[in-house]
């Protein structure tokens, strides 16, 4: 069982960035302001031969239970009772504060085993005014700076002593059976809420203020046996109005979650769908090639939900036509309805993003496609298609060979797009095309 280590401290210390450092990326958002880090986020980290899971956490501060700050905290205190092993961090530069004193405190009472690191320690002079954290009562800090990677080893040594041995790796890799499923949309669509409804704990902060999520944060799950991999992630708006630098990196983090998934859930607000910014959404989750599901959240509460589904189904294969057929499930986050159905098409689109369809069968419907429809003449020439085949899958991939493919209008490529979706049974699935010039190279005459 891999071990887990919290990093606490008040905000502004360099949590975010020592989290990075042992993880190796820059996973979590790291800026000058206080406060950026909100929800806590997991990841796998080593550190010379110890391998554990880390988890980065929001600033401790004094606030209300019920304000965002106060449930910032609570999420906090959960990952103290969940860990292993808790690296409390100050800032040597800032000297011991009253916060420090406090939370130290409470870092003490959880029972937990703990190392004081004193961070932004570099030089002589950052070692000199680490002497000061003496006086917590945590023992001996470990002067370290996140940002340089200085102190790594010292690090090493105090996690040594309260982490189990190494063990021998696992030849199974879990990320290459598991499903990776972001949740994308606009702010305050409910992706949070759904998560936390799904996972059946409250693991993400959640609450009425739009864009409280900021990192894209990951979570393990399983689904009737099944491994999930469950990213959420921050609100998209329109990029006219994004102006602020934390919430551009908060985008592009969502962004990026969204490429290395390979389902995405567009969640859309039931009461005002299909906005101008989540046809953007689905736009630019196809033109990534992922496998596409929409979510209908706050569905409970809709009136006649019967006709409404209906009529948004209808807007559906009218807006979207790119990824025509695309599964539509009503849902709510909130009441934790449908999430099985939402499920079920994510497993669905999976598959359907993995088909692959035989030569054969391929070159079969393109001689009854072409013979029902042929392509147009261009210069009194007649454009020639000789032959299809699926070069990959994920999203599904064909290369048609033929003459003159250069001059193939838009409006036939669509055509052929449509009868392979159709026929194949590709419904809502990124579908790509590419014209080759050339003989078929499967002609065994020419050959």
């Amino acid at each position: 069982m891999v071990a887990t280590v919290a990093i606490v401290g008040r905000p502004n210390v360099g949590k975010s960035t020592l989290f990075n450092r042992l993880v190796g990326k820059k996973l979590a958002l790291v800026d000058d302001r206080p406060g950026v880090t909100r929800d806590r986020r997991e990841g796998e980290a080593q550190l010379g031969d110890l391998t554990f899971t880390v988890v980065d956490t929001a600033g401790l501060e004094e606030a209300d239970a019920d304000s965002l700050t106060g449930r910032m905290r609570a999420q906090t205190e959960a990952a103290l009772v969940a860990a292993d092993v808790i690296l409390f961090v100050i800032d040597v530069r800032s000297g011991i504060t009253p916060s420090d004193r406090q939370f130290a405190d409470l870092v003490r009472k959880s029972g937990k085993p703990v190392v004081l690191l004193a961070n932004k320690a570099e030089g002589r002079s950052g070692l000199e005014a680490s002497y000061e954290a003496f006086t917590l009562g945590l023992g001996d800090p470990v002067p370290i700076s996140a940002e340089h990677g200085e102190g790594t080893s010292d690090l090493y040594d105090a996690l040594a002593a309260h982490l189990p041995a190494p063990e021998e790796e696992d030849d199974e890799d879990e990320a290459s059976w598991s499903i990776r499923i972001a949740i994308v949309g606009r702010p305050n669509a409910g992706k949070s809420t759904l998560i936390n409804r799904m996972v059946g704990e409250d693991r993400l902060l959640t609450g009425p203020e739009a864009g409280i999520t900021r990192d894209s944060i990951s979570l393990d799950w399983e689904w009737r046996g099944r491994p999930i991999k469950l990213f959420d992630t921050a609100g998209l708006r329109k990029r006219a109005r994004i102006d602020d630098k934390l919430e551009k990196l908060s985008v592009a983090d969502g962004l990026r979650a969204a490429r290395f998934a390979e389902v995405v859930v567009v969640l859309l607000d039931a009461t005002i769908p299909f906005e101008k910014q989540d046809l953007t959404i689905v736009d630019l989750i196809e033109r990534e090639g992922r496998a596409l599901v929409i979510g209908l959240n706050k569905w409970d509460l809709v009136a006649d939900q019967a006709g409404l589904l209906k009529k948004l189904k209808e807007e559906a294969a009218r807006l979207l036509s790119q990824v025509k057929g695309v599964t539509v499930v009503p849902l709510s986050g909130l009441a934790g309805r449908g999430i099985d159905q939402l499920m079920e098409a994510v497993v669905a689109a999976h598959e359907v993003w993995n088909s692959r369809i035989s030569t054969a069968q391929l070159n079969r419907w393109l001689a009854d496609a072409t013979a029902a429809h042929p392509p147009p003449a261009v210069s009194g020439r007649r454009i020639k298609i000789r032959y299809m085949t699926q070069v990959k899958s994920r999203p599904p991939h064909f290369a048609v060979f033929g003459n003159q493919l250069a001059s193939l209008p838009t409006s036939y490529s669509r055509y052929l797009v449509n009868g392979l979706r159709e026929t194949f049974d590709l419904p809502g699935t990124p579908i790509r095309l590419s014209l080759r010039q050339g003989d078929n190279p499967f002609d065994k005459k020419k050959r």
